[in-house]
C-alpha cells in the first residue's frame, strides 16, 4: 500500500505518522518528490483501516499495490532513481555508456582499452567475463588477476570501474570496484543479493535468459530490502528460437521496466547477441527505446581476443557507435 501525503506536510507530522505505521509492524519507505511525498508500506497491510488513514488531515489518498515487488515499484517512488558511481551517473535523463573488454589479458591491454573508450566518450570501464567451461579454481585466480588490471586502469584514467561478482565470499575483494555486476546466472542467488543490499554499493542486476520481468524486479527487491537503492536493471537477452544470435535482445523490456519501476534500465548489447557486428544497430535501438545506458564489449584486437572475440567491437568502431548514440539521445531530449 502507498499513502500519498498532501503538499506542504511538515516533516514532524510525517514522521509522527511513520512511527504509527511502525508500531503496527510495518516498514515504511519515504519517497519525497518536489510536489508530493509518498509513504510506501511494507508488510501485512490487510488489517489497516484505509478510511481512517484517509481521514487524517495530512493524507491525500491511499492506494493498494497489487504487484509483489514494492520498494522498486514506481507506485512507491514516481521519480526516477539516479545511481551515481564516482564521476558517472545512470538514470534521470542521462545516458551512461559502459565499455571495456570481457577478455582482460594484461594490465597494459586493459589500460590501453580504457584510454580509448574514455576518449571516445565512455563513462564507466567494465570488464571481465565468467567462463562456465573452466574450473572454479581457475575462475577465482582469474578473477583476482582481473580486479588488479581494472584497479590499475582506474588509477591511470580516473574512470569508475565495474565487474561481475561471483559469490558472497568475494565481497571483500571488490573494495576498489565502483559497481558490482550480478550476472544472469546469479540473478536468483539470494544470499549474494542480500549481501549486496547490506553493502550499499551500486549494483547492476542482469536478467536471466529465462526470467520474467517480475522475477527480475523481485530479485531487485531482495537487494533493496537490505537498504541498498543503488540498483541498475540490465536486459541482456532472453532465450528464444533464434538460431543466429546467442540470445534475443528484448527491447520491449526497456519501456516496460521503466513503466513498472523507478530504477534505471540499461542493456548489454554484446552478450545478448554474441555478434560484434550487431552492436551498432542494437545500440541505436535501445537508445531510441528509452534505455538509460548500455554495456558494450570493446577490445583492442577482437580477432585475437582470448575470450568472446566474436561479440567485441574494436576501439575504432566503438567511437562511431558513441557518436550515433549521442545524436539519438540528443534528439530524444
Amino acid at each position: 500500500m502507498i499513502v500519498i501525503l498532501k503538499h506542504g506536510v511538515t516533516d514532524e507530522k510525517r514522521d509522527q505518522l511513520v512511527r504509527w505505521f511502525n508500531s503496527q509492524g510495518l516498514g515504511v519507505d519515504i519517497s519525497k518528490g518536489e510536489f508530493q511525498t509518498i509513504l510506501g508500506l511494507i508488510g501485512d497491510v490487510l488489517s489497516l483501516d484505509t478510511d481512517l488513514i484517509e481521514s487524517l488531515d495530512i493524507v491525500q489518498a491511499t492506494r493498494r499495490v497489487t504487484e509483489p515487488f514494492k520498494r522498486c515499484n514506481r507506485k512507491f517512488q514516481p521519480d526516477d532513481t539516479v545511481v551515481t558511481a564516482a564521476t558517472a551517473s545512470i538514470g534521470g535523463g542521462s545516458f551512461g555508456i559502459m565499455a571495456g573488454p570481457s577478455s582482460l589479458e594484461s594490465e597494459e591491454q586493459v589500460i590501453e582499452v580504457a584510454r580509448c573508450v574514455q576518449e571516445a566518450g565512455a563513462d564507466i570501464l567494465i570488464g571481465g567475463a565468467v567462463n562456465p567451461r573452466v574450473t572454479s579454481y581457475i575462475i577465482q585466480e582469474q578473477n583476482l588477476r582481473e580486479i588488479g588490471f581494472l584497479r590499475a586502469a582506474k588509477a591511470e584514467t580516473g574512470m569508475p570501474v565495474a565487474k561481475e561478482i561471483l559469490s558472497v565470499e568475494d565481497v571483500p575483494k571488490y573494495d576498489d570496484i565502483d559497481i558490482l555486476v550480478v550476472g544472469e546466472r546469479n540473478m536468483a542467488n539470494y544470499p549474494l543479493l542480500c549481501a549486496l543490499g547490506e553493502l550499499g554499493k551500486p549494483v547492476i542486476l542482469k536478467r536471466s535468459v529465462s526470467a520474467t520481468l517480475e522475477e527480475l524486479l523481485m530479485s531487485a527487491e531482495y537487494i533493496m530490502s537490505g537498504g541498498n537503492k543503488n540498483i541498475i536493471l540490465c536486459e541482456r537477452g532472453i532465450r528464444t528460437f533464434s538460431e543466429y544470435t546467442k540470445a534475443t535482445l528484448d527491447i520491449s523490456a526497456i519501456p516496460l521496466l521503466k513503466e513498472l519501476s523507478h530504477l534505471p534500465v540499461i542493456t548489454d548489447v554484446s552478450r545478448s547477441t554474441g555478434l560484434g557486428r550487431l552492436s551498432r544497430p542494437m545500440s541505436r535501438a535501445v537508445c531510441a527505446a528509452g534505455a538509460d545506458g548500455l554495456i558494450i564489449d570493446v577490445h583492442n584486437d577482437p580477432a585475437h581476443a582470448s575470450l568472446n572475440g566474436a561479440q567485441a567491437v574494436s576501439t575504432e568502431d566503438f567511437a562511431g557507435i558513441v557518436k550515433d548514440i549521442r545524436k539519438i539521445h540528443e534528439v530524444l531530449e
